[in-house]
């Protein structure tokens, strides 16, 4: 009876082990930039998987009036940065200390439209960012 458990417990350990483990979502969708839409995606020569390995699966896939399939995306990133200046002066018989601080939020969104042929290849892209 111990041997097969003993079988058991080896053949899952053998089996758990050969397992990838799997990107988190967010950090396939965070390739989605600009600079990478540039890079990566080339009118005639990019194909649906060269698209789906270097951005994720699209938000919506539809169909043009011709026929043909066309991917959309859209990511929204917050952005936030924080400031502090601080300074001291003193003079013989006064003092006085200030400091300033300062927090900055803004969003940005960036949507791309990918058009593919009819042998599954980019036809047409077109990106826009937003900033507010």
């Amino acid at each position: 009876m111990n041997k097969y458990y003993f079988t058991i417990f080896s053949l899952l350990v053998i089996l758990t082990s050969c397992v990838a483990p799997q990107q988190p979502l967010t950090e396939k969708n965070s390739n989605l930039t600009q600079g990478n839409v540039q890079m990566n995606l080339v009118v005639g020569k990019t194909s649906k998987s060269d698209v789906l390995q270097n951005f994720g699966a699209p938000n919506v896939t539809t169909r043009d009036g011709a026929g043909r399939e066309v991917w959309s995306y859209q990511r929204a990133a917050q952005v936030t940065q924080s400031s502090k200046q601080s300074g001291y002066w003193t003079v013989i018989l006064a003092g006085q200390s200030s400091s300033a601080a300062g927090f900055e939020t803004s969003s940005r969104m960036i949507t791309l439209i990918i058009k593919f042929n009819e042998q599954d290849i980019v036809s047409d892209f077109r990106s826009r960012t937003s900033n507010f």
